[in-house]
């Protein structure tokens, strides 16, 4: 699910700011941005994030901003004066060499001090700053799942609307269909094999019967009607229950999916492939929908 949060700790090292962005995705996917200071902290934020989302596309920034006042820095002044006795030896040698800069200066390595960093308190400061921010993150993201939560049971109702109807037709239908394949049958066979001698009329047609039973057995969709009810009231369930329930929901929108191809190919009607067609459409709207739910 899409969110954003961020969260910021003041630390003797400087302002310590996390930043996470979240958007759709079947599995964890982490992408993390982290200074070149904090990066003996890239584990601990891998692990802490791993810990509490377990879908979606994630891209975690963490950074260090030092601001004045903190950790003051001072010239190390035997490695500046080192440093100004070697200029002092390269232009005598080469005159025309150009002086060292105080920008060129500082940037020497070993000129300018820092305090040592602590970097278990940075380190404890960076957790707390990241639990808070996968803390919002998650409120985020669930607002945005009790939204789609709900557009699922929209949709679960009107499976159960289609399997009503269709279930409350398929008797007709299937009467009708075995009355027109009857006569049909009657119409083609009876005369061709009725005065052959090798059967009789009263055989003949309670052969058709026996067919066109078979064929009423094939056609019936009450145990696909049955089944597809079964998993819309689990995935009711799975939605109270609440949690973790992505992977889940994509499981029952496979069987649900599975079903509605079987009253497909069982269609004895058109009103039957108008509603497979229908299954299938609320179906994938749902599938589509739980890509985006942990």
């Amino acid at each position: 699910m899409t969110g954003f949060a961020s969260a910021a700790r003041a630390t003797p090292a400087g302002l310590l700011s996390v930043e996470l962005r979240s958007v759709n995705s079947r599995f964890l996917d982490l992408s993390l941005r982290i200074g070149d200071e904090l990066r003996m902290l890239e584990a601990a934020v891998r692990e802490a994030v791993g810990a509490r989302i377990a879908r979606g596309k994630i891209e975690c920034r963490v950074w260090l901003q030092r601001q004045a006042g903190t950790q003051s820095a001072s010239l190390n002044a035997e490695a500046l004066a080192a440093l100004a006795r070697l200029a002092q030896q390269v232009q005598k040698a080469v005159p025309t060499a150009t002086p060292m800069t105080v920008a060129s200066l500082l940037a020497w390595e070993g000129i300018v001090e820092t305090p040592a960093v602590d970097f278990e308190a940075l380190r404890a400061e960076c957790l707390a700053a990241l639990g808070e921010a996968l803390h919002a993150l998650s409120a985020s993201r669930s607002r945005e799942g009790a939204a789609l939560a709900a557009a699922l049971r929209e949709r679960c109702d009107g499976v159960d609307t289609v399997v009503a109807q269709v279930r409350a037709r398929a008797p007709e239908l299937l009467a009708a269909l075995e009355r027109k394949l009857h006569e049909r049958l009657e119409k083609a066979l009876v005369p061709a094999l009725g005065g052959s001698g090798t059967i009789s009329r009263e055989e003949l047609i309670d052969r058709i019967r026996q067919e066109v039973t078979l064929y009423g057995l094939r056609a019936d969709v009450e145990e696909e009607l049955n089944r597809l009810s079964t998993h819309v009231t689990e995935v009711r369930r799975v939605l109270a229950q609440g949690g973790a329930v992505g992977r889940r929901l994509d499981f029952l929108m496979q069987e649900l999916n599975r079903e509605a191809n079987t009253l497909g190919s069982k269609a004895a009607a058109i009103e039957m492939t108008q509603a497979a067609v229908e299954l299938k459409l609320l179906i994938e709207q749902m599938r589509e929908q739980i890509q985006n739910l942990e």
